[in-house]
Order: structure tokens, then sequence, then C-alpha cells
């Protein structure tokens, strides 16, 4: 690796997430737009709104990239692989899912602070987010992560909206600090970001993201990979993404060899 590659990691071990700058070339960016174009007017079985109906427009999908080959092209790029598995120190990477997150301008909603993982069906060490930007983002309305909170502990998910705990039940697990009303208790990092910058960070680390006032919009891919450690967690409730039928196919604890979840590092010969 070079010294770049080095910081990088470094940094990524220390505070669960870094920028890297300029990891999508113009052609792949055009590519990544061009399939969050088509998530929104071709929405999957995941697209939900996650803002009021008299706030703006903050919409989702997820796994979209079995269906829409412009998100399974950027998932699949070497240059985008590699940087998980330099970040992760995995020898193997596999695609978990992919995430479209547009603000249209106006919209208020937040996006609160949260940990990815406890919403999710895995569990281990290895693994990042990719959060891939296409248009620019000023550090106002931009990712933000605590730096170091990748270590945990894990805190109690909750409904965005609403707040509910649907996933664990109550007092089974940490409530979330109170980082905007403690800042001094809290190193919060954020970055002005360009299309074509990827903000990478921890599943576990603790992110938020504020409304987008405008002009402009903010479309985000999200691309999350799993390395060597992580395995198949079973839940008795439905994750954010679900993926129906998986806990028939493979036991808790089981390497997540299955095509849901395909190789993209190593590249094929």
């Amino acid at each position: 690796m070079s010294s770049t590659d080095d910081s990088l990691v470094s940094a990524f071990e220390a505070d669960g997430a870094v920028v890297v700058r300029q990891l999508l070339g113009p052609h792949d960016l055009v590519v990544a737009a061009r399939g969050i174009e088509r998530a929104l007017t071709e929405p999957g079985p995941y697209f939900k709104r996650a803002s009021a109906a008299s706030d703006g427009a903050f919409v989702e999908d997820f796994c979209t990239w079995s269906r829409i080959e412009e998100i399974e092209h950027v998932a699949r790029l070497p240059a985008v692989a590699s940087v998980a598995a330099m970040l992760t120190g995995a020898t193997c990477v596999r695609l978990y899912h992919d995430h479209v997150l547009v603000k249209e301008p106006g919209t208020r909603q937040p996006t609160p602070w949260h940990q990815d993982l406890p919403y999710y069906n895995v569990e281990g060490r290895q693994n990042v987010s990719l959060w891939c930007p296409v248009d620019p983002v000023r550090r106002e309305w931009s990712l933000r992560v605590v730096a170091g909170s990748h270590r945990g502990p894990w805190y109690m998910p909750r409904t965005f909206l609403d707040g509910h705990a649907r996933w664990f039940p109550e007092g089974s697990l940490a409530e979330l600090p109170a980082i905007d009303a403690e800042p001094d208790r809290h190193r919060v990092l954020s970055w002005d970001i360009e299309p074509g910058d990827a903000v990478c960070f921890h599943m576990l680390a603790l992110h938020a993201a504020p409304g987008v006032p405008g002009p402009g919009r903010r479309r985000v891919l999200s691309l999350r990979y799993l390395g060597d450690d992580m395995v198949h967690a079973p839940r008795p409730w439905a994750t954010s993404p679900p993926f129906p039928g998986l806990v028939d196919e493979l036991p808790a604890g089981a390497a997540l060899d299955h095509p849901s979840f395909p190789v993209v590092w190593p590249p094929c010969p």
C-alpha cells in the first residue's frame, strides 16, 4: 500500500470513517446517477418515503443492484471493491446491499443519529459502507460521523419518524447519547463532498445527516460491503433491509456464501 493508503487505513481504524476523494470517475458518476434516477422511477419492493408528506421528499430504496444494472456496475467496480478490501483488511469482499437515498431541495427531515449494524442480519467487524453522492454536498448538510463510535457499544435502533423500538426489545440495548446536546463530549466528523468522493464508514459508527434546504438535490448511492469475519445473524423480526427466506438457507453464524451477497473482491480473472 502507498503512504496515502496507510493513512486512510489508520484513520478508518481510529475514527471509523474516512473520505476517499474522487473514487468514482466521470463515466461511473454518470452511470451511478442514471441508476439512482431509475430507482426513483422504477421503485422496488423496499422503496419508501422517509419524510412526512408535508416535508419536501426524502426517499429510499434498498437492494436494487439485482434489477438495476447501472447500480450493479458501480457496486462491482474494482476501484470501489478494492477500497472496501483495503479498509476492512479482508481478503474476500462481498456486496451486502445497496441503498439509494435522495433528499430533494426543501426537505427538513434529518436522518437521525443511528448505527446501521443493529438494523441488519449480520455480525462481525470487517465491514464498510461507502456513501457516494452524485451531487455536490456542502458540509452543512453532509453525512456526520461520531469519531471512534465504531468501537461500540450497540445502541437501540429506532424507527426514524416515530422513534419506535421495532427491532430489539425496549431496554435491551443502551439508548443513544445526546450527541447534539453535548457537542464537547463527541468529536463529530463531516466533510464538503464533491461528486466522485466517497465517505467510507464502519457499520457500527454513529452517523446522521441534516435535511437539505436547497437549492440542490442530494442524491446518494450507498454501497455496503462485508469482509471475511462477517456472518449471518438471523433475527426474530424483519431486518432493514429484509432478506426473505435466508434463514432457511443459512444457519446462525454461517459465512455469507450465498447468491444474495456476491463476491466483488478479488475481481474475477
